[in-house]
């Protein structure tokens, strides 16, 4: 019988609970924030809304890389 030629993986990081919390957290208060510019968002037209959360929905995403790189090499930047 052979060994496995598969890598062993390694010991579960305590960055990745941590990280999920802080994303969680992070979208919740995000949502809370754009939810709570809705009232002033109502007052402006149609097109203009729609564009404010088009970029809304999808600005939430580029400040979870360097969290996300974090979570995986406990490094915040690249190398």
């Amino acid at each position: 019988m052979s060994v496995s030629p598969h890598r062993i993986p390694p010991e579960p990081s305590w960055r990745k609970p941590v990280g999920m919390l802080g994303i969680v957290l992070y979208i919740a208060a995000y949502a809370l924030a754009i939810a709570a510019l809705s009232g002033w968002l109502q007052g402006l037209p149609r097109l203009v809304e729609m564009l404010v959360y088009a970029v809304a929905g999808l600005a939430w995403i580029a400040p979870l890389k360097p969290v996300l790189l974090w979570m995986n090499t406990g490094r915040w930047r690249v190398k």
